[in-house]
């Protein structure tokens, strides 16, 4: 389970509208202190954007980082459900051939 949020999302999308419409762009810090939020949380919720709109190729969109998340979560399930039905197979196999020696 995710922790949650320390800045509210209305504010992230406030503040990275703020600072691409703004020309000059302002300083990242001094953008910071006025809205209230740590300057480096800015400098990544501005780094995320310029991701999603495909102006950086270092970073991953939002839409592949949670595609990454269900992808390792399914894989997680496929291997739970693996290691049951192996056992579950053992299990059987024994009880189906009584010579097989029990450990």
């Amino acid at each position: 389970m995710a922790p949650p949020k320390k800045y509210p999302d209305e504010l992230r999308e406030r503040a990275v509208r703020l600072y691409r419409e703004s020309d000059p762009k302002p300083v990242i810090r001094q953008l910071a202190r006025q809205l209230g939020v740590h300057h480096e949380a800015l400098r990544n919720w501005i780094r995320q954007d310029e991701a999603d709109r495909g102006q950086r190729g270092d970073r991953p969109t939002t839409s592949e980082v949670e595609e990454l998340r269900r992808l390792r979560w399914e894989n997680a399930e496929l291997k739970r459900a693996n290691e049951i039905l192996k056992a579950a197979s053992a299990f059987f196999a024994s009880e189906l051939d009584p010579t097989r020696r029990r450990s």
